[in-house]
């Protein structure tokens, strides 16, 4: 049972993931984009959350931080 709720844990932050990158993307295209701001602010503030610390061991704000490096072709090492 445990493997079943730490799948849908790792879902929640590959879904995450993915939504944070498609509205980092669009406001990089478009600057003033609101909805993309607001999923940034929204999505920022999960990966920082108690939340996320329940759902995983990671450090969501330094996984932020790797993926917002990726996103603008930076060493994400």
């Amino acid at each position: 049972m445990e493997e079943n709720y730490r799948a849908l844990a790792n879902a929640i932050i590959m879904q995450a993931v993915k939504d944070f990158r498609a509205a980092y993307r669009m406001r990089q295209r478009f600057p003033d984009n609101a909805k993309a701001e607001k999923d940034i602010r929204e999505i920022t503030a999960f990966f920082c959350s108690q939340y996320f610390e329940a759902l995983s061991d990671l450090d969501g704000p330094r996984l932020l931080q790797k993926i917002i490096e990726m996103e603008e072709g930076g060493d994400a090492a």
